[in-house]
């Protein structure tokens, strides 16, 4: 008897429907075919198991399992399941009549106990769109595959629930959750607020503007001076995720196997990503033997941090030039291309020397001549260039730490910041490929970016007596622009651009002789 069953295979941050198909014929052998993985085909093993559990056997015949499209390779567990319930009706243990219906998916223990799987969301979302009434899952999945509307969502803990339910035996209430009131009520509360932090009035200033406009930031400074403590409270003035924006940054967390953090099955804070200085440039930008999302597209609508930025190694800063420029990643292989999302705001730290002493108010740096320039170009170029905003930090003294005043909090800086971005987010609401100000291209800051004669002479003055390179003269622009917004002005101002110049620390001729 041949049976049909269905399932998914993931492809980027979407989804590939796979049709399961088997026939049961004399003989004693046992066959997958379609371009299964050595997971998939261990898979007649955990079956195996999980059937006797259950007082079931695979039948003693010749059985033939058929994964179509067949050009298409086929990984890892998800797919137990979905073989386990099509043998059973093709040997009519079970019914067969629901399964053109449904998605069947899920990893067997040997127990007969289901696992979850990766990428349930993206498979939910396709599997609506292809018109599947229900799809039945692991418990675990359930609460994130119920956030696609208009799809049936089962959960089960085993296989013999499984069965029971397409026998009629068992009833399952399909899972339901209410996605705009879960989104609405989502915890606004972030671990880390600027209210916590003594002094660095001027270092959250910039970071405040680096918010506001999504602009990418280092920091440079001493070690104990704030820099790692300050950046992970950036997440939390930023502006909410829209729903949309949460779906994705779900989808994506979802398919790298990384949503159990999500509270009811979608991610409501914007991510923050710290890899550590020993990450390779797969890991960083995503790719593989099997395609996985790298850190700059678990960061996507976050922040990606790296501390210690000259640590990393140097090919792998520079696989994130791409990244930065177009918002996302293509991973090329000989039979598929794949794609992932890279909107990330980069924020990055360093000492400014190996001793981490260099320009410091009271400590003597060590560092032998040249030593200073030679550290700070392990950062190429064209990665800095791509970074707005440079901020020298300093310790704080011991007057500002013993104060018990409280600083301004992050909910305060988070509106001033939301107000900013509704200004530019009216001003680009023409153009789908710009959201911000750190994304205006050469045409947009010629129309948006216009300086008055005194504003074009104090540039002028700033770039000649600073020594500022040619490639700090478009960002200046963008980070005025961005204080501009914060004042609510309509013009670029001198005052605008003055505070902008001051972000160039490393442009700046000298700085590390």
């Amino acid at each position: 008897m041949l049976v049909k069953s269905f399932g998914y295979a993931l492809q980027g941050v979407g989804a590939l429907k796979i049709t399961v198909e088997v026939n049961i014929t004399p003989g004693v052998n046992f066959f997958i075919v379609g371009l299964p993985d050595a997971a998939v085909k261990e898979s007649q093993q955990r079956v195996d198991s999980a059937l006797k559990q259950i007082g079931l056997k695979i039948p003693g015949k010749q059985i033939t399992v058929n994964m179509a499209p067949a050009d298409v390779r086929k990984e890892g567990s998800a797919y137990d399941l979905t073989i386990a319930i099509a043998i059973l009706a093709a040997s009519e243990k079970i019914e067969a009549h629901l399964l053109p219906d449904f998605v069947i998916m899920g990893e067997l223990a040997l127990d007969g106990s289901l696992r979850p799987i990766k990428g349930a969301l993206p498979i939910a979302v396709k599997a609506k769109s292809d018109g599947f009434k229900g799809i039945i899952l692991p418990h675990e999945n359930v609460a994130e595959a119920s956030v696609v509307e208009g799809i049936d969502v089962y959960g089960a803990a085993s296989l013999k629930e499984v069965i029971d339910f397409l026998n009629s035996n068992l009833k399952i209430n399909a899972s339901k959750i209410d996605l705009e009131k879960t989104f609405n009520k989502a915890n606004s509360h972030f671990e880390y607020d600027f209210a916590d932090v003594k002094g660095q009035e001027n270092i959250k200033r910039a970071l405040e503007i680096a918010a506001a406009g999504g602009h990418n930031l280092i920091l440079i400074g001493p070690p104990g001076a704030g820099k790692t403590m300050l950046s992970k409270r950036i997440p939390g003035i930023l502006p909410p995720l829209t729903l949309n924006e949460a779906l994705e940054t779900t989808t994506i967390h979802s398919v790298a196997g990384q949503s159990g953090k999500a509270k009811n099955g979608l991610i409501t804070q914007r991510p923050f990503r710290s890899p550590h200085h020993t990450i390779s440039d797969v890991a960083l930008v995503g790719g593989g033997n099997f395609p996985q999302p790298g850190e700059i597209s678990l960061a996507h609508n976050g922040v990606l941090f790296l501390d210690e930025l000259p640590e990393f190694k140097r090919s792998v800063l520079e696989v994130m030039r791409q990244p930065l420029e177009d918002r996302v990643v293509s991973i090329s292989r000989a039979k598929f291309n794949v794609e992932y999302p890279a909107g990330f705001m980069l924020v990055a730290s360093m000492n400014p020397c190996p001793c981490g002493y260099y320009n410091h108010p009271e400590k003597e740096c060590v560092c032998a001549p040249g030593i200073v320039q030679k550290y700070l170009n392990k950062i190429s170029g064209p990665l800095l260039d791509r970074i707005d905003i440079h901020i020298e930090v300093t310790p704080v003294p011991f007057s500002e730490l013993s104060k018990q005043s409280n600083a301004e909090n992050s909910g305060v800086i988070r509106n001033r910041v939301i107000a900013a971005r509704k200004i530019q987010q009216k001003r680009f609401q023409q153009n789908e490929k710009v959201h911000c100000n750190a994304q205006m291209s050469t045409k947009d800051l010629k129309k948006y970016c216009c300086i008055n004669d005194a504003g074009a002479s104090l540039l002028k003055n700033a770039m000649e007596k600073l020594g500022l390179s040619a490639r700090a003269y478009d960002r200046i622009l963008k980070v005025a622009r961005t204080i501009a917004d914060l004042d609510s002005a309509e013009n670029i101002d001198t005052v605008h651009l003055a505070e902008a110049i001051q972000y160039r620390s490393l442009d700046r001729e000298g700085w590390a002789a």
